[in-house]
């Protein structure tokens, strides 16, 4: 596998996904290896031929980040650097660190006022509210409360923490990503768990949306230094993760066209100046035949290949903005591709047959892909270790999704 040599080179926080994709992306578009910083070597990104990994169990620490990051941008003054984080908390971390990173960073991020507003749930939809951005019926639940509150809307609710960086760092043994609660009792008992636990910031308790995972949609995309949007890609989510901390993790999803989902949605970001990647989660509501939004992240989301694989690489899009200070019409991808990161006879499975049909015929079309195994990045034991990961899925499905 050729790698070549560029004016600039990329470097990623993390070890899951995300990373690999990103890395395949500036591959697939400029021959480059990618360093990946991570705590722990392990991962799609370990042992890949396009990956340079560094790894550190301290390097969501402030200081061991910079020290790491400080050290490699020095053995290439002669480079412009690329930083992206493929984690909430190491987004943050760039952000925070920014004035104390070497100037040969490329840092494509908004300000840490303009994250903290968005990240923050209600104040995230405070903003919507102003767009005309529908979001769930949503109780904001803060700690002085004491279970001493009452909601406006029936169960089943959804539980999420405020703050989600804050709430992963404060781990325990039944915690979950999003909680899916019957009645009032398993609602207090998991809100008392979680500030056991050591976190302190507000829950979100939201009105539960009828519909399975193909009610589910990502919008991503990238808006450049000048504030300007210039992709918006809308996947439909087809399958989700069911583990308890892979809840809400994309599985399988195949991209589609909403032009007044994007336009909505680009006028929002360009009004507030939004600069780099995001993706919205969203949910179709059957009920009224919209589409609410749940929260932005700040960053290229965990399933960020279907965007690429669809033919609109995310890494040009950054390169080309901040290398090479070219710009990009607007452009709302219209073709369809489906992405995936568990084996397609899961899908066939699990997805409901409304669009098996459709699966089938974009796989036999070759509109397709699984952005973990890239042509010639074939190591054995790279290769050995997914494999038995795309095994261990089908484990996973008939013990948490019962079909």
């Amino acid at each position: 596998m050729e790698i070549v040599e560029k004016e600039f080179m990329s470097v990623l926080l993390g070890s899951d996904i995300n990373t690999y994709s990103m890395a395949r992306a500036f591959h697939e578009e400029y021959g480059i290896k990618t360093r990946v910083m991570g705590k722990f070597f392990t991962g799609p990104s370990y042992r890949s031929k396009i990956v340079d990994f560094y790894a550190d169990p301290k390097m969501d620490q402030r200081e061991i980040f910079i020290e790491a990051a400080n050290k490699f941008a020095n053995e290439h003054k002669d480079k412009k650097i690329i930083l992206l984080g493929c984690g909430d908390n190491y987004v943050r971390q760039i952000i925070e660190c920014r004035d104390e990173l070497a100037d040969n960073y490329i840092i494509p991020y908004i300000s840490q006022e303009l994250m903290e507003r968005l990240i923050k749930k209600e104040e995230f939809y405070k903003m919507c509210d102003k767009y005309g951005i529908l979001y769930p019926k949503t109780f904001i639940y803060t700690k002085d409360m004491n279970l001493n509150y009452s909601l406006d809307f029936d169960f089943p609710v959804i539980l999420k923490p405020s703050n989600s960086v804050d709430y992963f760092a404060h781990e325990f043994e039944t915690q979950h990503k999003v909680y899916k609660i019957e009645d009032i009792e398993e609602l207090n008992r998991v809100i008392k768990q979680i500030y056991d636990a050591g976190y302190s910031d507000n829950l979100i308790i939201q009105e539960f949306i009828p519909g399975d995972d193909t009610y589910m949609r990502v919008m991503t995309g990238y808006s450049n230094r000048q504030g300007k949007v210039e992709l918006m890609c809308l996947g439909h989510t087809m399958l989700e993760e069911h583990t308890p901390h892979g809840v809400g993790n994309h599985a399988v999803v195949m991209t589609e066209y909403n032009p007044e989902l994007a336009n909505l949605l680009k006028k929002f970001l360009e009004d507030i100046h939004y600069t780099g990647f995001f993706n919205f989660d969203i949910k179709y509501s059957e009920k009224d035949n919209t589409f609410r939004v749940f929260e932005i992240n700040v960053r290229q989301g965990r399933s960020n290949y279907y965007v690429t694989g669809a033919g609109y690489n995310l890494a040009k899009y950054i390169v080309e903005d901040y290398i090479y200070n070219k710009e990009h019409e607007y452009k709302i991808v219209d073709n369809v591709n489906l992405w995936t990161v568990i084996p397609i006879g899961i899908a066939y499975k699990y997805v409901g047959e409304k669009y098996v049909k459709e699966i089938k015929k974009l796989k036999k079309e070759g509109k397709f892909v699984n952005p973990l195994f890239y042509k010639g990045d074939n190591k054995l034991l790279r290769t050995a270790a997914l494999i038995k990961s795309q095994l261990k899925q089908y484990g996973n499905y008939r013990k948490y999704l019962k079909k």
